[in-house]
């Protein structure tokens, strides 16, 4: 359990700040890009000749970075699951149009424009059974999702901190993939979702620090569970048609794995960059628990490098049903 007051207390401390927050880390409506810009124009005369453009190179990506390209889209379109999740974190209060729920509008209207594009360009591709996408995308939305946060702002900073970060991973590189390939406008489009998990990430990142010197304690005993119980992915209960809740994760995540477009060493990557950015070895005035879990935490990518080491990437067996055969 958790000193829910004190945590509360931090959060109205920093909440006075939303707007600065805002201001540094995301971009106002009229100036930041949408979808739009970057998918054919279905009024302009060389529309037909866009759009047999946009298919040929999509049927030439590799299978796995195809399904990986297609599971991006489903994690961004489960966006109304995790903008409910963070309105409900102790210290933010809904009802308010301004502090931490402004923040949390601004940042979901920024998301949302990912899932639309990719959703649009998958739609267009020609490539996938649009119909079964939309059933893993329904799924996970009513589905839900246990990230093991619980309702605690410090553990959903660590969690959003790592995820975005995560995310900015994987739609860099598969824009970096894709660009190998010829595929320009998409290695466009991943890559200004990237830029925008960047900001996002920094800004979670940000928060954390703040908190650290807030409550350097509580802080270090949240991140040390969140890395006890492992980041799991938003979208790790996504499923098809006909299967459980969950049950498609695996084949997933093994494909992106296979693509090297995010893989076990990335999640190593990430928690040493946290541990670098928040410095972590380096703050003082701890509990005894805190020092600890600091202790622990400094420790764990080594212990995650050696299983990493041993474990190996299972081949291609699974057949989705997003993509047309």
């Amino acid at each position: 359990m958790y000193n829910k007051m004190m945590r509360i207390e931090v959060m109205r401390t920093l909440g006075k700040n939303v707007d600065e927050f805002i201001n540094s880390y995301l971009t106002p409506v009229e100036k930041i890009w949408q979808p739009t810009d970057f998918l054919p124009d279905p009024s302009a005369d060389s529309f037909k000749y866009d759009v047999e453009e946009l298919q040929t190179y999509a049927q030439e990506m590799g299978y796995d970075l195809f399904v990986t390209l297609i599971g991006d889209c489903i994690t961004e379109e489960a966006l109304p699951s995790y903008e409910s999740w963070i309105m409900g974190i102790d210290g933010v209060n809904q009802e308010e149009r301004t502090g931490w729920s402004q923040w949390v509008r601004s940042w979901t209207a920024e998301e949302n424009r990912h899932g639309d594009l990719l959703n649009k360009y998958l739609y267009l591709c020609g490539r996938v059974n649009m119909r079964e996408v939309e059933i893993t995308t329904q799924y996970l939305i009513q589905d839900g999702f246990d990230i093991g946060t619980t309702m605690d702002p410090y553990r959903n900073f660590v969690y959003t901190s790592f995820q975005e970060t995560a995310t900015n991973i994987s739609h860099r590189r598969v824009g970096s993939l894709a660009k190998q390939s010829g595929n320009t406008k998409l290695s466009r489009m991943c890559g200004v979702i990237a830029a925008d998990e960047a900001r996002h990430a920094k800004a979670y990142k940000h928060f954390v620090t703040k908190i650290l010197e807030l409550d350097p304690s509580e802080m270090m005993l949240a991140f040390e569970d969140m890395m006890r119980k492992k980041i799991v992915m938003p979208a790790h209960l996504m499923r098809e048609s006909g299967q459980k809740a969950g049950e498609l994760w695996g084949h997933f995540s093994d494909a992106a794995q296979r693509a090297m477009v995010y893989t076990g060493q990335d999640y190593i990557n990430i928690l040493s960059e946290l541990l670098e950015d928040w410095k972590i070895e380096h703050i003082t005035g701890l509990t005894e628990s805190a020092e600890k879990a600091q202790e622990y935490l400094m420790k764990l990518p080594g212990r995650l490098q050696r299983i990493t080491d041993r474990i190996s990437t299972p081949d291609q067996e699974y057949q989705f049903k997003w993509i047309k055969s």
